[in-house]
């Protein structure tokens, strides 16, 4: 049985929300159960797949936390 693992930050695909929502977590649910099926031939009922939100404070990258990142870069951009 595969175990699929998404890893999404919490930030929410607009700005007037903190996670993604129920519609787009089934979405990558079916997306990647349907792709197990398509590539491996593994039954979609034998396919796990957890969608864990991360925190933006849990994350970085570039050797900084990402809101401090993404700020660095912004005012790059100015």
């Amino acid at each position: 049985m595969p175990i699929v693992t998404i890893q999404v930050t919490r930030e929410g695909t607009a700005p007037d929300r903190e996670s993604i929502t129920a519609e787009e977590k089934a979405a990558l649910i079916k997306g990647a159960s349907e792709l197990l099926l398509n590539v491996l031939n593994k039954p979609l009922e034998a396919t796990f797949v957890v969608i864990e939100e991360v925190d933006t404070e849990n994350w970085g990258w570039g050797g900084l936390p990402a809101l401090e990142y993404r700020r660095q870069l912004a005012d790059k951009m100015k």
